[in-house]
């Protein structure tokens, strides 16, 4: 069986010689690398976008009279996702360390969440803790097994890359206060302003093809949120979960929302910076090559 080395070198061997076919100029070359760009993005998302795929499946077709229920396979599904994934090495073991903690992270906030009343889940499930299914815990690691394999597909280099302790308390801060909120003084406002201040000079270098592309990390974050979103009302729409106002009806999930998934998805951010924090350099570490290839 292959490991995650022996594919990366395939693949890359099998773009290098479409690109020796395709790439003749400029027009070329961009268009290659955006094609590129686009392929990466769905590669890193290959664990979300495959249990997104299964809720909206599973809600068109998956039988009302089935001994199994819909959420229960659900999870029995994304487990065998994920051992394939780890079996082919397809996903890296440094990737499901971080879609672990994040499982536990969004399990414990789901918890208190639906306990809350600020969700639920419509469907009856045997493999659940009180009013959560534990498939609830693969949508929170879908992000970051996002951030972990665009992190790596992209070779994610940084200048002014926050220290990771003023992350880390960050991300702590807006974790507590999804709780805290519901009793005290919701400081989301400066949770937002906070991360401007923490992230707004740093700026991220990826690379979708030869060269590497700059863009403010700040802006990077509210684009993967926003993708996040979507992927919410797909879900919502597959009845995969439930706000207040869609018991009878599926409506647009708020745009507020868009901002707790930001804050979320800064939290795995942090998770995923810290599972690289011994990569040497990678505080100050930049691309040796910014120029086009």
């Amino acid at each position: 069986m292959w490991t995650w080395t022996q594919w990366q070198d395939w693949l890359s061997a099998r773009r290098e010689r479409i690109r020796q076919r395709l790439v003749r100029g400029a027009w070329s070359t961009a268009l290659f690398e955006f094609l590129s760009f686009g392929i990466k993005q769905g590669w890193a998302c290959i664990f979300g976008g495959l249990l997104l795929a299964l809720m909206l499946g599973t809600h068109l077709y998956y039988p009302e009279d089935a001994w199994l229920s819909r959420y229960d396979f659900l999870v029995i599904a994304a487990v065998l996702i994920q051992i394939v994934l780890i079996a082919t090495g397809l996903e890296s073991l440094e990737e499901a360390r971080v879609i672990l903690a994040f499982h536990i992270v969004g399990t414990i906030m789901e918890l208190f969440k639906t306990h809350a009343g600020s969700w639920v889940y419509p469907e009856d499930s045997f493999l659940r803790i009180g009013g959560v299914p534990l498939y609830s815990g693969f949508m929170y690691a879908a992000v970051g097994s996002y951030l972990a394999r665009v992190w790596r597909l992209f070779d994610f280099r940084f200048d002014r890359f926050p220290p990771l302790w003023l992350q880390a308390l960050l991300a702590a801060a807006i974790y507590l206060n999804f709780f805290t909120h519901h009793f005290t003084l919701d400081i989301r406002n400066g949770l937002f302003a906070a991360t401007v201040l923490i992230y707004g000079r740093c700026v991220v270098w990826f690379r979708p093809d030869r060269a590497y592309r700059p863009m403010p990390l700040i802006i990077g974050f509210g684009l993967v949120a926003l993708f996040i979103w979507f992927a919410e009302n797909i879900g919502t729409l597959a009845r995969a979960w439930s706000y207040p106002g869609q018991e009878s009806a599926w409506k647009l999930v708020s745009p507020a929302k868009f901002g707790s998934w930001y804050l979320l998805m800064i939290i795995s951010f942090v998770l995923v910076a810290l599972i690289h924090r011994h990569r040497k350099g990678q505080d100050a570490e930049q691309p040796a090559d910014r120029e086009p290839g």
